[in-house]
């Protein structure tokens, strides 16, 4: 599928897609597990979760409500003692972001994440003032894949859905919530998931890598 000869919009998920923190991720998911669970898990059921928010993937392993809200004080402590250490943008991330800043792109983070760590995360990867606008786990009702966090950003924004704006993203939630807005989807193959994984979720472009966005932004 070809590009617009301009994107109105061009929005990014956070984690595994400008920011590499998939390491971090897993630590502290075999951190919370050992220390409720008494064992650790596999890690692919863990990264089988990422893209939802984190209460959402701690529910898949807690045996009751009150575990999982043990669960996610544990995991949202041990993230706090080793995020700054662990956190580094993917390669290029900065220059994608800032070839869209001089083309006076518009700009926006779509992240699962809570909102103050996911500023936190920008700042450390030196992309905090790159992306006017972050919508954030904790500022929507409905997570991805429904489309109200791409419609927030947007809104945010002040630009309407259509097919001359972009949502990159590394997770099959990610595609799904943009398809579902009314906007196209690049899979970012950088990430966790691999490429059945996105195809299966029906992008309209997969990347090998962050700087590929440069080439959607020439045509």
């Amino acid at each position: 599928m070809s590009a617009p000869s301009a994107w109105r919009a061009v929005l990014f998920d956070l984690d595994g897609t400008l920011a590499d923190t998939v390491e971090l991720i897993l630590r502290c998911y075999r951190h919370t597990m050992e220390r409720h669970l008494g064992e650790p898990l596999p890690d692919d059921r863990w990264l089988a979760t990422i893209g939802t928010p984190l209460d959402v993937q701690l529910r898949e392993f807690a045996r009751s409500e009150d575990e999982a809200r043990e669960m996610l004080e544990t995991y949202v402590s041990y993230q706090r003692e080793i995020h700054d250490e662990m956190v580094r943008p993917f390669p290029r991330s900065r220059e994608v972001a800032s070839a869209l800043v001089d083309r006076r792109v518009p700009r926006a983070v779509v992240t699962s994440k809570r909102r103050g760590m996911a500023l936190r995360t920008l700042e450390i990867c030196g992309l905090g003032d790159a992306f006017p606008v972050l919508v954030a786990a904790d500022d929507v009702r409905e997570p991805k894949p429904h489309p109200e966090p791409v419609r927030a950003a947007l809104g945010g924004l002040g630009v309407d859905p259509g097919p001359d704006v972009l949502f990159v993203g590394d997770s099959p939630w990610d595609v799904r919530s943009g398809k579902a807005a009314g906007v196209r989807t690049a899979g970012a193959l950088w990430g966790p998931y691999d490429r059945t994984d996105l195809e299966d979720a029906g992008p309209d472009f997969l990347l090998a890598e962050i700087a590929e966005v440069l080439g959607l932004l020439r045509r």
